[in-house]
């Protein structure tokens, strides 16, 4: 049984969508990341970097205590290794998933959210913030386009974790800015994926949270982007 540890963002949807796929056991615990919940002591004992999501898995390979998972990426990673499923079947395949999962880390998520950033919740518009990250986040796309014009995911031949980490991201492209129209390969590649039921039923986890939730009232913002070191 796992444990998942969510809030309906991107990140957190990588998660659920693998878990699906993969058809394994699992409970959904929310955190409420508009009510502050990712601070909670409980919370931070497997996340330390108080972001979600997290997961505990009480059935490890090495048949001892439950084991904890934070990041998004590792979570991906050793669920996909847990399983041997979606990470790559051969050492070459494993590391093109791998480069496209740290490409998705690395870049589309961060980039991406500083565009929702500054095109949706800064308190006032800064010109060059919203037109420096909505062109970065074209830029990537622009890459996704190109790989997805040689191949079917971005990893190759096989659907896999960097699909599905870099997927969620591209749900609110038009909050990004972007025209999915302009970038043909990547929307052949995302209405593919979209397709799939797992991935329809995991995307819907917790969809009622956030429209109850609003990540705009100013209690919120407080919470999300006002955090400091202490």
């Amino acid at each position: 049984m796992i444990d998942l540890y969510f809030w309906p963002t991107p990140n957190g949807l990588k998660i659920s969508i693998l878990l699906e796929e993969l058809g394994v056991p699992y409970t959904v615990h929310p955190i409420n990341i508009t009510k502050g919940d990712q601070f909670s002591p409980e919370f931070l004992a497997i996340s330390p970097n108080n972001r979600m999501p997290a997961i505990v898995d009480h059935e490890p390979d090495d048949g001892g205590d439950p084991i904890s998972v934070f990041e998004s990426g590792a979570i991906l990673t050793y669920l996909a290794d847990k399983h041997g499923q979606f990470g790559g079947n051969t050492p070459r395949e494993k590391i093109a998933v791998s480069e496209w999962l740290f490409w998705q880390m690395g870049g589309l998520g961060p980039m991406a959210g500083q565009a929702h950033h500054f095109r949706q919740y800064a308190p006032e518009t800064i010109p060059y913030a919203v037109d420096r990250y909505t062109k970065e986040v074209g830029r990537l796309y622009g890459v996704m386009n190109t790989r997805l014009g040689t191949v079917p995911f971005l990893a190759g031949e096989s659907y896999s974790i960097a699909d599905m980490a870099a997927w969620p991201w591209v749900v609110s492209y038009e909050k990004q800015g972007q025209d999915q129209e302009a970038f043909p390969n990547l929307k052949r590649w995302f209405d593919t994926i979209a397709a799939r039921p797992t991935v329809e039923k995991g995307r819907r986890i917790g969809e009622a949270w956030r429209a109850e939730h609003s990540n705009t009232s100013d209690e919120a913002r407080k919470i999300l982007f006002g955090q400091t070191a202490r």
